[in-house]
């Protein structure tokens, strides 16, 4: 079984027992969250939902809130004297898929 949910402007197929790094969501290590924004829910039986299957919910808990590797951002225009560098480390939390409902 599977699903395709939908968090932090993105979508994601995930099936239990997955590890997934998805946009930072609030909570601390070990807590339990949610997903009922669910589009799909796959297996023997497909339900689409238009836009969200109605009652389904992907249950998942927390596993890691850490940051990403450092992007390095270098702006130059050739023969114009001018360079900018500067990094960025985007949040992410890991999640462990523990169930789908629905």
């Amino acid at each position: 079984m599977y699903a395709v949910i939908h968090t932090g402007g993105k979508q994601y197929k995930v099936a239990p027992g997955e590890h997934l790094r998805i946009e930072k969501i609030a909570g601390d290590k070990g807590a339990k969250v949610s997903f009922d924004k669910v589009l799909l829910i796959g297996g023997d039986a497909v339900k689409v939902g238009q836009p969200y299957v109605s009652g389904a919910k992907v249950n998942a808990e927390i596993v890691v809130q850490d940051r990403a590797k450092k992007i390095i951002v270098f702006k130059l225009r050739r023969r114009k004297n001018y360079r900018r560098k500067y990094g960025h480390r985007q949040p992410f939390t890991e999640i462990k898929i523990t169930g789908i409902e629905g």
